[in-house]
């Protein structure tokens, strides 16, 4: 029978819980930012430093901002199906509809700008008038 050294005991506890954190991670991630604030607000009802500490690491690791397109990135990563010819054609398939999705993107931006941009000039010319 072999000893323990409570130093492997230390280092399997605290794998364990950084497993579970890493789990709790990912899981919080497939559900999106709404999961995370629901998560950080029952941090803080709970206990106000778990909270704080869920926050803290929105922030920090910025899925306060990006849950979404860090889901997204995955969304068509697919395995071989085994088939070259239906491989080949879903591979040109999702291309052109990633192309097609950031041309659009890329239009609405545009869009957006142009009526920023109108409302900048009725702005000034109704400010001009006014003076």
């Amino acid at each position: 029978m072999t000893q323990t050294w409570p130093m492997d005991r230390g280092q399997r506890a605290q794998g364990r819980l950084s497993g579970a954190l890493t789990a709790a991670r990912d899981w919080l991630d497939d559900r999106g930012r709404p999961a995370w604030i629901v998560a950080m607000i029952l941090g803080f009802v709970a206990f106000w430093p778990v909270g704080l500490a869920i926050l803290g690491y929105m922030i920090w690791s910025n899925r306060m901002m990006s849950c979404s397109t860090r889901t997204r990135r995955n969304r068509y990563s697919m395995t071989s199906t085994g088939n070259t010819a239906f491989d080949a054609y879903r591979s040109e398939t999702l291309k052109r509809l990633e192309d097609e999705h950031r041309d659009f993107v890329a239009f609405l931006e545009k869009l957006r700008e142009a009526k920023d941009k109108a409302e900048f000039d009725q702005f000034m010319e109704q400010r001009q008038r006014e003076n």
